[in-house]
């Protein structure tokens, strides 16, 4: 097996979105390098299991808004 057919896999370290950070394995960036997150697996509803609307005036919405007279 060739050797440059491998990314660099190397420690870095991941901020969550309250500021708290744990160490984990990545091909991201470079060796000690800071992954900071925009959502937090931790508290989106997406991971959670929340049943909190995600839609916000996406594609639901419009295709709700675009078919609300034909009684389906």
């Amino acid at each position: 097996m060739k050797a440059e057919g491998h990314p660099d896999y190397h420690f870095i370290t991941v901020v969550m979105t309250d500021g708290s950070e744990y160490q984990t394995r990545s091909t991201f960036g470079k060796e000690g390098d800071k992954l900071h997150l925009d959502i937090d697996p931790r508290t989106h509803p997406a991971w959670t299991g929340s049943t909190q609307n995600l839609d916000r005036g996406g594609r639901v919405s419009r295709f709700k808004d675009k078919f609300k007279g034909f009684g389906v």
